[in-house]
């Protein structure tokens, strides 16, 4: 059983295919044409002369063997016994047309030296073949009979050579569209795996998004309502209505996030949040008792399609950790300034700032950081000098007709506060003090 698969998988090989395909036209070819050759080679009177002519006819035939596995090597072999038996025997032989298969052979399967030199080896061959008949049908030396039968012979040849040129451009074009097919393939596997990875990241920060910032208030929330439950059951309501609000609009989100996989049908979606949805999340966070305020400057200017959506939830974010880290009474402001270059969004909190603690498994300033990414913009989070915590993203806003940066390709200061004195560094781009709550 071993031995019988090992011939299959040899079988299999496309180069052992083709010789196998070429020993059997080889074996056709001996009785066509080398039994024939060697019958006319015993012709001849001299001993040496039919040796010679049945030796060149079987070499030639067999040399087909390999004519499109070695075809460099399969014609010099047909070449040199049809030279040798030429010279020597002063005859042409039925199997001298093989000669015109190596040579089409070379042509379409060899490198570029074989298939030079096997032209001009045709073409000399057709001269000696024109010398020859030139001098042996008219019984002297004749000049026009020679350049006839050469130009009879260089006319095969080329004849050949030219549908072996043929042949060969149209499988160097099958083989650069098959190469390019498989390239292309190869592209669109590495684009869907691309793109399944990023809106798997993408889900991701929205599922983060809702589920922690909705958690953080209904905590806050049942915190307390849970001690004013006892000495203000109206606060206590009060409270139970927020967690019931916040609770209906995270389910709401959740549902429109999981129906984004289950349908393509854009009916079936809800309006995603943008920046002018700021006010309504500032209040549901004032209702947990944060003190937030927000401001608004500079001038009025289109933002890039998606970026309204990474506003809010880099807000959103922002918020959430300051609920979850900057510890009691601690007061936020939330900015947003518009320039023709750049949106700047800045959360300030006076917590605990680099006090904070965390576990190290949180995915909020990694989100935070590629939504700002996504419109090339940049964020910046860590504690604040004084205390506090501050989370400052800068998004560049495209000019008409394409996308500008800011004079100098500086953005520009932090909302609220001139510009830093010279000589002073601003905090890195992208990178988290030590001390990281987030």
């Amino acid at each position: 059983m071993g031995t019988i698969a090992g011939v299959r998988e040899r079988l299999r090989d496309p180069r052992t295919r083709l010789m196998t395909v070429d020993s059997l036209l080889a074996l056709v070819l001996l009785f066509l044409l080398g039994v024939p050759s060697a019958a006319m080679a015993t012709s001849f009177g001299d001993p040496s002369v039919p040796a010679v002519g049945i030796a060149a006819s079987i070499l030639m035939t067999a040399a087909l063997a390999w004519q499109r596995t070695r075809p460099a090597a399969s014609a010099i072999v047909v070449y040199a016994s049809a030279l040798i038996h030429l010279v020597i025997g002063f005859m042409i032989l039925p199997v001298d047309v093989l000669v015109l298969v190596s040579l089409y052979s070379v042509t379409v399967y060899g490198p570029r030296w074989a298939r030079r030199a096997s032209l001009l080896g045709a073409l000399a061959g057709a001269l000696l073949v024109g010398v020859a008949l030139g001098v042996y049908i008219p019984g002297y030396f004749l000049w026009s009979a020679v350049v006839q039968w050469f130009l009879a012979v260089a006319g095969m040849v080329f004849a050949t050579w030219a549908v072996a040129v043929s042949r060969r451009t149209r499988l160097e074009r099958l083989e650069s569209l098959m190469e390019r097919a498989r390239r292309l393939e190869i592209e669109r596997d590495q684009e869907v795996r691309l793109a399944t990875a990023a809106e798997r990241t993408r889900i991701a920060r929205e599922m983060h998004d809702v589920v922690a910032h909705s958690l953080s208030v209904v905590i806050a929330q049942a915190d307390g309502g849970r001690y004013a439950a006892r000495t203000d059951p109206e606060a206590a309501e009060r409270a139970l209505g927020t967690i019931a609000d916040m609770g209906r609009d995270a389910l709401a989100d959740m549902r429109r996030i999981l129906g984004v996989l289950r349908t393509e049908d854009a009916a079936e979606r809800l309006p995603q949040p943008d920046d002018a949805d700021l006010d309504r999340l500032v209040e549901q966070v004032r209702e947990t008792g944060l003190a937030v305020s927000v401001v608004r400057t500079g001038t009025t200017v289109p933002l890039p399609p998606g970026a309204g959506l990474s506003v809010y939830r880099i807000v959103q974010e922002a918020l959430t950790n300051v609920l979850k880290h900057g510890g009691p009474e601690v007061r936020v402001t939330v900015a947003l300034h518009r320039s023709p270059q750049h949106l700047v969004v800045q959360v300030d909190d006076d917590g605990r700032g680099a006090a904070a603690t965390s576990d190290g498994r949180g995915q909020g300033l990694v989100g935070m950081r590629e939504r700002a990414a996504l419109f090339g913009g940049t964020l910046v989070a860590g504690p604040r000098p004084g205390g506090g915590y501050r989370v400052r993203a800068e998004i560049p806003v495209p000019a008409p007709g394409g996308p500008s940066r800011a004079p100098g390709g500086q953005a520009p200061p932090p909302v609220g506060q001139a510009p830093p004195p010279v000589g002073q560094r601003r905090p890195p781009t992208q990178t988290t003090a030590p001390g990281n709550r987030r």
